[in-house]
């Protein structure tokens, strides 16, 4: 169904869209989302962007733009306080990619079990976040035998006496996980920030000089003194996906770690299409259309033949070390390693 005269700008690298969103809008325009300016949203209905688009007074004023859905969980790049201001509607997808990212995890466990020899069921994991993301990272990785600790200060208190989740305190963590895992969204103030989460003074409190993973989001990891907690041994090893000051990387550290990737946890297509499928479902909502279309993510191809043994698939649908081995070899490809990202699938 149309609605005459409707603009949308979308994120080029948005998959899956293409011939959907036409369903929706008159117009589109298709524009990098670091490149979406002013004058390209002044005249629009509808922004459909990633985290590369600031979505802010400079931006904005001035524009028709009703609604803006960020095909992403994060949304540090809407500016809230003035969206509301100026009466723009916006919506992001949470828990999306949320069992790619557990994917990742998984992946990330089992090349840490084959390459490094943890016996991960005599292990404990610490999960620092336990929203869609965390729990999904926790119910992948229970299968593989490990303790897990579960961290969420905020969710802990709006549930206390009423959840059956048993949460620990930080200090737990770090006394005696030997991987942790962030998950945790971008806070900057509050009663419960998570900007720099794990600083200098985190660092120092670590007793089992832990497996440090960050896929959550970049500035919850203090970049320049998790290089220096790695050359002191304070942690073992570190996997990172998510960095501070993408796509300019501290490329220090990215030498350092033992698996770096370009933001790419959330990526498989399974993830991808359900981001898409949700962004459109909450336009159609806001303008009052029935949803007509169908996005699924495409089938691995014909060639692909999947290994018997279970530990093996799961490598063959993801092994993290691809993504890390192009983003080691040229850390400048950032962004084109993120849009131009293969067909991977949770699933056969």
């Amino acid at each position: 169904m149309y609605l005459c005269t409707m603009k949308a700008v979308v994120d080029d690298k948005i998959p899956y869209i293409q011939g959907s969103i036409e369903k929706i809008a008159d117009t589109v325009v298709y524009l990098p989302g670091n490149e979406i300016g002013a004058e390209d949203v002044r005249d629009a209905d509808i922004l459909i962007v990633r985290t590369r688009t600031r979505c802010d007074r400079n931006l904005l004023e001035g524009s028709r733009v009703q609604i803006i859905a960020t095909a992403t969980i994060g949304y540090d790049h809407i500016d809230t306080e003035y969206l509301q201001e100026a009466g723009i509607k916006w919506t992001n997808c949470p828990g999306c990619n949320a069992t790619s990212v557990a994917q990742y995890i998984h992946s990330c466990l089992l090349l840490l079990k084959r390459e490094r020899g943890f016996q991960l069921n005599q292990l404990t994991i610490g999960i620092v976040g336990v929203g869609h993301v965390g729990s999904a990272v926790q119910k992948a990785i229970a299968p593989l035998g490990v303790r897990i600790l579960l961290n969420d200060p905020p969710r802990a208190l709006k549930e206390k006496g009423e959840s059956e989740i048993k949460f620990c305190n930080m200090q737990q963590i770090q006394d005696e996980a030997d991987i942790i895992t962030f998950h945790t969204p971008l806070i900057q103030t509050g009663d419960f920030p998570t900007y720099h989460l794990a600083d200098e003074t985190f660092f120092e409190r670590l007793k089992k000089q832990p497996v440090l993973i960050n896929s959550g989001r970049g500035e919850v990891v203090d970049n320049t003194t998790l290089l220096k907690a790695i050359e002191k041994k304070q942690v073992s090893e570190a996997i990172i996906d998510t960095w501070e000051n993408e796509p300019h990387l501290n490329l220090s550290l990215l030498n350092k770690v033992y698996i770096g990737t370009p933001h790419i946890a959330g990526y498989s297509a399974d993830g991808k299409a359900n981001a898409t499928r949700m962004s459109l479902e909450a336009i159609c909502n806001h303008f009052g259309i029935e949803a007509e279309f169908h996005i699924e993510a495409p089938a691995l191809p014909s060639t692909f033949i999947p290994d018997s043994d279970a530990e093996e698939l799961s490598l063959q649908l993801y092994n993290p070390h691809h993504d890390s081995n192009r983003l080691k070899q040229h850390p400048e490809n950032f962004e084109k390693l993120r849009g131009d990202y293969p067909l991977r699938r949770e699933h056969l």
